[in-house]
């Protein structure tokens, strides 16, 4: 059974940080786990700045100082309704990416919870890149929150509804575990969806060497097999497991179907197969995580180290 121990959750004191750290101290409630919320600067440092022309003076620009930060966390983490858990507040220094993932080893974090969008302009933190990043090299699962969900939850986080993509790649199979589990503790239901993109706009042209409807139905048969014979094991002890083979664009057709089952959850892989396979990170995951009406947790292979 997954046991999360120890959950981070960055965040950049804006608005929208308070749905990541809301997701954060309800599952940091639910499996009694400790939850560290962490806010990431540029530099605590003074800063020279030299105004004007070239030859005039320097002022240094004092940047917002570390106890600050910690205030203003403690009085987000109290807004967010998680002041009841005892959070470990910290600040830290240096680019954002990296140093979440600094972070996540330090504390062997076993979940990061953070959102896919935060401040705009120059002060942006959290969107695009810095989540990419943090699926791409973090050493745990990563749950990113996007701004659409609702801001107020009960104690609980309890997902009745997963979408699971799958590659049948390491990453992929990894992530079916963690949907199963997450279901069974919901006592809710799992989908399992795989997307074949291999001819599925292009019909067959008059010289071609085979029967393309044919052998795209065979393709569709042979995922359909592989599918249930994935599911027919944990399907003996638990029937709430539904299998989808489609065709079509990946985060598309996964993106589809979580509006279609209502999905509380998508857990795929960080990284799949590639070539004609369901690239699970890269463009597949990075639209996935950045179009998602619903969280999404990202899950690496067990024996795949960061980078």
């Amino acid at each position: 059974m997954i046991e999360f121990t120890h959950i981070l959750c960055p965040t950049d004191l804006s608005e929208s940080s308070r749905r990541p750290l809301t997701y954060a101290a309800a599952l940091a409630r639910w499996y009694t786990a400790q939850l560290t919320v962490l806010y990431v600067v540029p530099t605590f440092d003074p800063i020279p700045v030299r105004s004007g022309s070239l030859d005039g003076p320097i002022q240094m620009v004092y940047p917002v100082s570390r106890e600050e930060v910690l205030e203003e966390l403690r009085r987000v983490v109290d807004d967010a309704g998680a002041g009841s858990i005892a959070a470990i507040l910290t600040a830290e220094a240096g680019d954002p990416s990296r140093t979440i993932v600094d972070q996540a080893l330090a504390v062997r974090a076993d979940l990061v919870v953070m959102g896919t969008h935060g401040r705009s302009g120059s002060e942006r933190f959290m969107v695009g890149s810095v989540a990419e990043k943090v699926v791409r090299t973090a050493p745990c699962p990563v749950l990113t929150v996007p701004p659409h969900v609702t801001a107020t939850l009960p104690g609980e986080v309890r997902f009745k509804s997963i979408l699971c993509p799958m590659d049948f790649s390491p990453s992929a199979l990894q992530a079916f575990g963690f949907a199963l589990d997450l279901a069974r503790q919901a006592d809710g239901a799992v989908t399992v969806l795989h997307v074949i993109e291999w001819l599925t706009e292009e019909e067959p042209r008059e010289h071609a060497h085979f029967n393309v409807p044919e052998y795209r139905q065979h393709l569709i048969d042979d995922a359909r097999q592989r599918v249930q014979a994935l599911i027919a094991e944990e399907s003996r002890t638990w029937s709430a497991i539904h299998d989808v083979v489609v065709l079509g664009r990946a985060h598309r057709e996964i993106l589809r179907i979580a509006g279609d089952v209502q999905a509380e959850l998508i857990v795929m892989g960080a990284q799949g197969r590639g070539g004609l396979g369901l690239a699970l990170f890269g463009s597949t995951t990075h639209q996935v995580v950045r179009a998602a009406l619903c969280p999404v947790l990202t899950v690496r292979a067990a024996n795949h180290g960061g980078g």
